[in-house]
């Protein structure tokens, strides 16, 4: 029994053999520059992460600047400055020390929860700005926003980072601003 073997067909199957490894050879050198391409795409996405989360604190410190700022404005608003006028010896003066405010530090947590949605009457607030304003600890014044959130007092403005919170019409209710709807 003789075989009849095509040249052709031999030379087409070492042909598709050698295409196959040349693809192969191909693809192992091409490999490693894929993955140093995604590798270095992530650490580009981490730095800019890390940038962003920079960002954001120096954001918080500038607003809390701010505020202190604008707190010192107010107080040397309020004092009037002397007028420059000629004492004679004779005469007594009297210097009357005002007391200092109260703190806000001293509050129990209703008055606190009051003074918060008070103060967010005005302006819709930051959780760090609140913080600052109150002068309590981050974990205090997150706990007490999260609590104020769940009764409805206040609502969360989640596009933006960090949230910002405004008062509701239960809110309003709560503080007095408001006048309750009576039942007909």
């Amino acid at each position: 029994m003789l075989v009849d073997i095509d040249v052709g067909m031999i030379l087409a199957v070492i042909g598709s053999f050698l295409l196959g490894l040349a693809c192969i050879v191909a693809y192992n050198k091409i490999k490693p520059r894929l993955n140093s391409q995604s590798n270095d795409l992530k650490i580009l996405v981490d730095r800019l992460q890390y940038y962003e989360n920079l960002l954001i604190d120096m954001k918080i410190r500038l607003d809390s600047l701010e505020l202190v700022k604008e707190s010192e404005e107010l107080a040397q608003a309020q004092i009037p400055k002397p007028r420059e006028e000629k004492i004679e010896p004779e005469a007594a003066v009297e210097v009357k020390e005002e007391k200092p405010k109260a703190r806000v530090h001293n509050m129990n947590f209703g008055s606190a929860t009051e003074y918060v949605l008070r103060l967010i009457t005005e302006k819709p607030m930051t959780s760090r700005d609140i913080q600052i304003t109150i002068g309590r600890s981050r974990e205090h014044t997150s706990r007490m926003m999260k609590k104020l959130f769940e009764e409805g007092l206040v609502e969360r403005d989640m596009q933006t980072k960090p949230f910002t919170y405004k008062i509701t019409q239960k809110g309003l209710t709560r503080i007095g601003t408001l006048k309750t709807p009576t039942m007909q």
